[in-house]
Parts: structure tokens; C-alpha cells; sequence
């Protein structure tokens, strides 16, 4: 491999920005003024320049002007190339979501998809036609895929500080829960009792496989029990089975509003106080400044906003 440290050991890389304004001007006093150098600094540079190449460089034309010799033809654009490559690193990456193409990885729930994605994909389509968006879901948290940046971002309730070393984390809005029963049910008007509640059987949503959950421990502070008849990994099957069925379902308010036919099934209050939850926004520190990731961010956070 060539060593570029090696060529360039020694050399004072700000004489390539006196050779850009002094190829720019032909003039080695508004190179001077351009630089915010004394006629003597710009001087002293070209002279340098000179060693550097071994090439005069500029000669003294009419008019106080200078001509370029051929290799200073040659090497003009190639420097100018060179200094705007190199301010586009110092001032970062830029991005520009109508014209980039990009793929993101994100890690979630089907709550998230089902609640954030459709305004998701919305909102991308107007403003990133190029941007592609693989969703991921696993049942945990997803602190290794972030680790190993084999997804971008994952959206999930957050872990505060639990949350692995090394990872951001936004809230972005709360939730809260109701009960679904069909609506032909005899319960389905009027007031949910507890008792009521207690003597039906349950459908579950038990994304990880698991028994338990915040309905769980919110009857057994009230010292009551549930049966559950029928889990589910996914809120995606919940209201059919409800609305074929005497089975009551508690799910997070949003997937109700968006996703339940109110003609086919009826939403109670639940009888018993269920701590509300919240879902946040993580991802690891080595994207925290990247543009593209940044950018979708913020998209997820104007989406989140707009469903809260």
C-alpha cells in the first residue's frame, strides 16, 4: 500500500491553500489580501512552493499578472478538488434525504409497526423516495444489534438505566390501556366490573412466549386473578379473535383507535388501575452524529409526535 504519511511527513499543508488562491488570482498581491496574508507571507509561500514542485510555478506576466507554467495548469483543478474534498470532511457528511438511497435497519415491536410505521412510510415516501426501511423483531431489547450495527435504530419501551453502555435513548410518547369485548357481548355495554372482568377469560398478547404482564400485576394488588385462555405473539391477531369470540382483550389504547372496527367490537374502561408505558427511541453512539441517522431520527420523533 502507498504510504501517503510518508509523502506528505514535512510538508506544510496550508502552502495548498496559498497554491489554490495563488493558481485563483495569478497575482500574488490578492492572493495576499485572499489568504489574509502580507504580500511578503504570499511571497515567501510561492517561493516554497517553488522548492516543493521544483517548478516555477507562476512567472511574471503584463500588468502586474503572473502565468501559470503547464505543471500549475495541470495542478490547479487537482488542488481545488483537494480542499473542497476536504472542507466537505471537517464540516461533516452531508445528506440530502430527496436524492440519497439508503437502507435502514430497525429494530421493534409490531406495537411500533402498527402505531408508527403507516405515518412512517408516509412521511419517507414524501420526503426520501430512495430511503428503504427493513424492520426487525426479536425478543429482546436489542442491545447487541445495536452494538454490532446490525440495526440502526430500535424502537421499544425504554430501559432508562438499564440500557447497555453506549447507547442513547428518547422517549417518545406514553400509552395507555383499554378492553375490548365484541359487540354483541352481554358485557360489552354499560360498566366493566372487576368482577366481571375477573370471571371472563382472556386474551393475551405475550410478545416474548411468557406469562404475566401488567394486567397480572395489577389484579394481584388488588388481590384478584385472570384467566388467560388464548396468548398470542402479536397484536396483529387480537381483533378478530375478539370479535369471534366472548374472549376480553386489554391492549394499549393506539392499536384500539387505529386498528379496531368499532361496529364489530365494543371498548370498556378497564376496571383495575394499569400503569401506563412508554416506548422510546435507541441507538448506539457511533451513529449519534451521523447525518443519514440523525435525519431518520428525527423523522421517527415527528411521527411520534403526531400519534401522541
Amino acid at each position: 500500500m502507498h504510504n501517503v504519511h510518508g509523502d506528505l511527513a514535512g510538508v506544510d499543508l496550508n502552502l495548498v491553500v496559498a497554491l489554490d488562491a495563488l493558481l485563483a488570482e495569478r497575482h500574488v498581491t490578492r492572493a495576499a489580501a485572499r489568504l489574509g496574508l502580507t504580500q511578503s507571507a504570499a511571497s515567501h509561500a510561492l517561493a516554497r512552493l517553488r522548492d516543493l514542485f521544483g517548478d516555477p510555478l507562476l512567472l511574471r506576466g503584463p500588468g502586474g499578472t503572473m502565468v501559470a507554467t503547464p505543471l500549475a495548469s495541470r495542478l490547479a483543478p487537482q488542488v481545488r478538488k483537494v480542499l473542497d474534498e476536504l472542507a466537505g470532511v471537517l464540516r461533516g457528511e452531508s445528506f440530502d434525504p430527496a436524492t440519497a438511497r439508503h437502507a435502514f435497519h430497525v429494530g421493534t415491536g409490531d406495537y411500533a409497526e402498527a402505531v408508527l410505521l403507516p405515518q412512517l412510510a408516509q412521511r419517507l415516501g414524501k420526503l426520501a423516495p430512495g430511503i428503504d426501511l427493513w424492520i426487525h423483531t426479536f425478543p429482546d431489547w436489542g442491545d447487541p444489534e445495536l452494538a454490532t450495527g446490525a440495526v440502526d435504530l430500535v424502537i421499544a419501551p425504554p430501559r432508562g438505566k438499564a440500557r447497555a453502555a453506549g447507547t442513547y435513548e428518547k422517549v417518545l410518547f406514553d400509552e395507555s390501556f383499554t378492553c375490548l369485548l365484541r359487540a354483541g357481548h352481554p358485557y360489552a355495554k354499560g360498566k366493566l366490573t372487576l368482577a366481571r372482568y375477573c370471571e371472563l377469560s382472556h386474551l393475551f398478547v405475550a410478545p416474548r412466549g411468557t406469562p404475566g404482564g401488567v394486567v397480572d400485576d395489577a389484579l394481584a394488588l388488588a388481590g384478584r386473578s385472570r384467566r388467560v385462555a388464548i396468548a398470542v405473539p402479536h397484536f396483529l391477531a387480537v381483533p378478530g379473535i375478539v370479535a369471534s369470540t366472548d374472549l376480553v382483550a386489554t391492549l394499549p389504547r393506539r392499536i384500539a383507535d387505529h386498528h379496531v372496527d368499532r361496529r364489530r367490537i365494543a371498548r370498556l374502561s378497564p376496571p383495575v388501575e394499569i400503569p401506563r408505558f412508554q416506548i422510546a427511541l435507541a441507538w448506539h453512539e457511533r451513529n449519534h452524529a451521523d447525518a443519514r441517522h440523525r435525519w431518520l431520527r428525527e423523522q421517527v420523533q415527528a411521527v411520534a409526535a403526531e400519534v401522541a
